[in-house]
């Protein structure tokens, strides 16, 4: 038995060495690209581009979702609005290369509280907020505490109210006390690795993956010790915390327009997304036959259109929506392996 404790204490520890190691790898091929923000005795990592000369849409604020970091949202909409806006690609408390602050960072209207704070210290007192997956929560948490800084809102396959079911295993495994550590510590990082490319294509499924995704974004910065275990515990507190502020969704006054995929196999739309379209009075509710989880990456023209209209452009969303779905074939993509939803 004290050989079999042994060889356990052994494995562990080579475990947690190799994954600092690798840790450390993925850092230096994914390093900060932007600024470290201080938000009240922590920092938080924002790309920051000024409003520029002839701008004709308001401050944009992108907030990424679940298991992923600002490159995820600067990929597909730095180039489409570069020019137009003043824009804030934020890394989450805990998530990229910003630091985790306090235990208020555990649910997402402490998160949006730091946002609110990155922006202030930026000079940006308004903003349409975008946010997509686990950030919609955030987004609608920050319509909620902070309406005179919200000048619209953007939500993209959005995560924002209860749903049947709970979460994938690891996300309750890792958020509990020492076992959850020692799990993020050890194994997380080697098993994550061997699941990055499929994981990758069943959030995009039925759609293709773009090739470079996982080079452009660093969807492996999440497979961190530290960053894996604050993922985890977003996720495992996300359902309690819609269950309790969801209902205050109706004092949301912003304009409002929601993208959702009718194919989306991470979220449930017809809860989260058809929830906010009832909840908030005014919001849009574009509904995309043969679309997945990413709207962000798959639909990004569409899903400026609608930043365009919230900010009060004359746009015609539903064409919009039709030239999108126009654009999309059906199950062009597969998942290798089975998903469910809220995962």
């Amino acid at each position: 038995m004290l050989s079999l404790l042994a060889a356990i204490i052994v494995l562990a520890a080579g475990l947690a060495i190799w994954s600092n190691a690798k840790a450390r790898e993925i850092e230096a091929r994914f390093p900060a690209i932007g600024e470290m923000i201080d938000v009240g005795g922590y920092s938080l990592h924002a790309v920051h581009l000024p409003r520029p000369n002839g701008a004709d849409l308001p401050p944009l604020v992108f907030i990424h979702g679940a298991s992923g970091n600002l490159r995820d949202q600067m990929t597909p909409f730095r180039p489409m609005l570069e020019g137009r806006a003043e824009m804030l690609f934020i890394d989450r408390p805990g998530h990229g290369w910003s630091e985790r602050g306090g235990p208020e960072n555990q649910t997402p209207d402490g998160q949006a509280a730091a946002i609110a704070r990155a922006m202030q210290a930026k000079g940006i007192s308004k903003a349409i907020i975008i946010g997509h997956s686990f950030g919609g929560a955030i987004a609608a948490s920050f319509a909620v505490d902070h309406p005179d800084m919200t000048s619209g809102l953007v939500f993209l396959a959005p995560a924002t109210h209860p749903w049947p079911g709970g979460v994938s295993w690891y996300y309750d495994l890792t958020s509990i006390p020492v076992i959850g550590p020692l799990f993020a510590y050890t194994l997380a990082l080697p098993a994550g690795l061997t699941r990055l490319e499929s994981g990758s294509l069943c959030v995009f499924a039925p759609n293709p993956k773009p090739e470079d995704y996982i080079s452009a974004t660093g969807p492996a910065l999440v497979l961190r010790p530290g960053a894996f275990r604050h993922n985890a515990v977003d996720v495992a507190n996300l359902k309690p915390y819609v269950t309790r502020v969801s209902p205050r969704y109706p004092e949301i006054t912003a304009p409002t327009v929601v993208i959702t995929g009718d194919s989306d196999s991470v979220v449930l739309a017809h809860i989260h997304s058809e929830g906010l379209a009832r909840d908030i009075e005014g919001a849009e509710l574009l509904w995309i036959r043969n679309l997945g989880h990413k709207p962000d990456h798959i639909t990004t023209e569409l899903a400026v259109r609608a930043i365009e209209s919230v900010a009060g452009l004359k746009v015609d969303l539903q064409a919009a929506a039709r030239r999108a779905e126009a654009e999309l074939s059906a199950h062009n993509s597969a998942c290798p392996g089975e998903t469910s939803p809220e995962t």
